[in-house]
């Protein structure tokens, strides 16, 4: 199930799919900073988050500055990191970088 807490063997190999993410909490939840281009770049970013959140009824933790977004993200009814925070995570790596690509081109 998507939501059966992971344990900490499992959340290790499958960060080393994701880039940027590490493990936080003694393994209770995985973050990651986001820096983009300028305020308006790191608020669309987190608008297509929200509604990729909301369709997986997941929502992350986040606190946004200027152009950088810190997420942290934890599925509280677990008690810890589930496969709904790694899936929640790449889809967020792969909005980033849509932001990255189109700035390179």
């Amino acid at each position: 199930m998507l939501n059966t807490l992971l344990t900490t063997e499992a959340i290790d190999e499958a960060m080393q799919g994701l880039t940027g993410w590490e493990a936080i909490n003694g393994g209770k939840a995985i973050h990651r900073t986001y820096s983009f281009h300028d305020f308006s770049e790191a608020f669309a970013f987190m608008t297509q988050v929200a509604l990729v959140a909301e369709k997986m009824d997941h929502h992350p933790e986040w606190f946004n500055v200027y152009r950088t977004v810190d997420v942290t993200l934890s599925t509280h009814s677990a008690g810890g990191v589930t496969r709904l925070d790694l899936s929640l995570a790449r889809r967020m790596d792969e909005i980033a970088l849509h932001y990255i690509l189109e700035r390179q081109s």
